[in-house]
């Protein structure tokens, strides 16, 4: 223990902060597990104007679903229904059940809710359906089995008058959860560093493809020089400036020692390939829809493609599997309001993916297939 002088005083110390920056997730805001309002679902409307490949995938999946058709025992049901359905108006410019489906998936797919409306005529028919906005509607769960939808008034939220004319569907909703979860769910952060790559490629592009040259003009040691060199210089810069006008072609002389760089040309930009590969991967595993649908030309095998198309193709049946119960409200509505049975049958359109001369062969084959059990079963009798 060493002791101090009377009068003096203990040296202090000195203290050594350590300051730590954290790193905060520009998207730990949207991590929520269900949509958490208005500004998830601009956030997910933004992702499909930005990034083009993921707008191209949902309108791609909007197209694979295909149509269907309405099957009755009685065959004039079956004309009235579909015939119905072909022609019913659809929001304000659209025309035909399929423009509602097309638009109700996509609001699925997109935000992971989907409301529609069916809207009746004064007479009892109905006289069209609606696809209603997200944000004009709030939905609640007033019980684990029961779901209320209301419409926003005033900035109060007051129940739909007529919650049997309203159309509901949910994307892989959490357990205990009404709310759904959108398909682009865990694709901001991927999508922003693809933007952040796409803007330093436009970025580089601007300062390194455009060359620029640095002039510079060096006097002599003569005084006359020194004393004449910011004239020089004006008058260098005039000249330069001439000789590099887009018009026309014109050399460029000077007297003295003047020295021309290129400003950039020599750095070279990085490849972003690799980096960019990998984000789209991401992306398009995400949503399902195989490389080559959306024109991205990476190498894969005759055997893969088709793998492919087989698990678009579950994938497909699953989304048709979520409009089934929409299009039965509907068509159960309709003939009940025609005193019809409400039994039917939705008889969905076959999903091919396959070429043409795929299909074809495969025609072939079993033609010449069943040519040879014909002669078989005729040699055999006789």
């Amino acid at each position: 223990m060493k002791w101090r002088k009377k009068g003096e005083k203990q040296a202090q110390k000195p203290e050594v902060l350590a300051v730590q920056t954290a790193w905060e997730e520009p998207f730990a805001h949207f991590s929520s597990c269900a949509p958490a309002g208005t500004g998830e679902r601009r956030l997910y409307a933004a992702l499909r104007e930005n990034i083009p490949i993921i707008d191209a995938a949902i309108d791609k999946i909007l197209r694979l679903v295909g149509s269907f058709e309405i099957l009755c025992k009685d065959k004039n049901n079956s004309y009235q229904i579909n015939q119905f359905l072909q022609n019913v108006k659809v929001n304000a410019l659209e025309c035909g059940i399929q423009s509602f489906l097309n638009s109700y998936l996509s609001q699925l797919l997109t935000f992971g809710n989907a409301i529609g409306e069916i809207v009746l005529t004064t007479s009892g028919e109905i006289g069209a359906l609606y696809n209603a906005s997200l944000d004009d509607v709030e939905l609640r769960e007033c019980a684990p089995l029961s779901l209320t939808v209301c419409r926003r008034e005033a900035g109060q939220s007051v129940p739909v008058r007529y919650p049997e004319l309203v159309v509901a569907s949910a994307l892989n909703p959490p357990p205990g959860c009404a709310k759904g979860v959108s398909l682009l769910h865990g694709l901001p952060f991927v999508s922003g560093v693809l933007m952040q790559i796409y803007r330093t490629i436009g970025t580089n592009w601007e300062r390194l493809g455009d060359v620029r040259f640095a002039v510079t003009y060096k006097p002599s040691n003569d005084a006359t020089d020194r004393a004449f060199a910011k004239d020089r210089a004006k008058q260098i810069a005039q000249e330069w400036s001439r000789a590099m006008r887009k018009d026309c072609v014109s050399d460029f002389v000077a007297v003295g020692d003047v020295t021309i760089k290129a400003i950039g040309a020599d750095n070279q930009i990085l490849d972003s390939n690799v980096p960019v590969r990998q984000m789209l991967e991401e992306i398009v595993a995400k949503m399902g829809i195989p490389p080559f649908l959306l024109g991205l030309s990476w190498s894969s095998t005759e055997r893969m493609s088709s793998q492919q198309a087989d698990i678009l193709t579950s994938e497909l049946e699953a989304y048709r599997r979520l409009l089934n119960p929409v299009i039965e409200k509907i068509c159960t509505l309709w003939m009940r309001l025609h005193g019809l049975e409400p039994k039917f049958t939705i008889e969905w359109d076959t999903i091919t993916l396959q070429d043409a001369v795929d299909l074809a062969d495969a025609r072939l084959m079993n033609a010449q297939a069943a040519q040879i059990e014909e002669t078989c079963k005729q040699k055999e009798a006789v």
